[in-house]
């Protein structure tokens, strides 16, 4: 017989649950080190396409007090962070979930399609979960490579000189500020919709709590 197994295994529930404090303080102390210099681009050339110039994040949007202090909070955690998606993605690979969960075009684009035009009530079918529909998927995706470039594009911004091959390849230190800013914003808007979607189907909730019911 089959192994019988939960639809959310410990190791997504845990790298899920870690990830909701360590994304706030994360995003916290970002906007705490933006308020240093609240701009984009080269000083002197600000960039036209982000339309907050000048203008430092609320105080309640921000942790650490000051520069230094958001520096210590945002780096400490940042690691934390790597360190998670590392095993999570340890994780993906070794056991073979990356089959059920990841985005894969052939299998899941179709879909992602039918499942969009359900929630745009363009379809009365409703969308299939096994345990993922096509178009969880492709969010569920979209985010890790998200996470990645955030990451990336950190480590830009925190050794810039030392690693000039990555820096170079965001375009210089200046679209590296500009990239991690705009994927902090996807990432919130991410959270978002996420969280509207676990209030529309609350039994997710239950299960990446408990594991949800065992099935073959």
């Amino acid at each position: 017989m089959p192994h019988a197994r939960r639809p959310q295994p410990g190791p997504v529930r845990l790298a899920h649950w870690a990830n909701v404090p360590l994304l706030a303080i994360l995003a916290l102390s970002g906007l705490q080190i933006l308020v240093a210099y609240p701009m984009m681009g080269p000083q002197g050339a600000p960039y036209g396409v982000y339309h907050f110039q000048g203008t430092p994040p609320p105080e309640w949007a921000r942790l650490g007090g000051w520069l230094a202090g958001g520096r210590h909070w945002h780096f400490a955690f940042g690691w934390f962070f790597v360190l998670n998606g590392l095993c999570y993605g340890a994780w993906l690979v070794g056991s073979g979930e990356w089959r059920r969960r990841l985005f894969l075009p052939r299998r899941d684009a179709r879909d992602a399609l039918h499942t969009a035009a359900y929630y745009l009530r363009l379809r009365k079918e409703a969308p299939r979960q096994e345990p993922y529909n096509g178009l969880q998927r492709f969010a569920y995706t979209g985010v890790l490579v998200l996470a990645i470039v955030e990451v990336l594009s950190g480590l830009v911004l925190y050794k810039p000189v030392q690693l000039r091959a990555l820096t170079s390849l965001f375009g210089g230190y200046d679209p590296a500020r500009l990239v991690h800013l705009g994927v902090l914003a996807l990432l919130a808007l991410f959270t978002v919709g996420h969280v509207v979607m676990v209030a529309l189907h609350p039994r997710t909730l239950g299960e990446m709590v408990t594991g949800g019911r065992r099935h073959e």
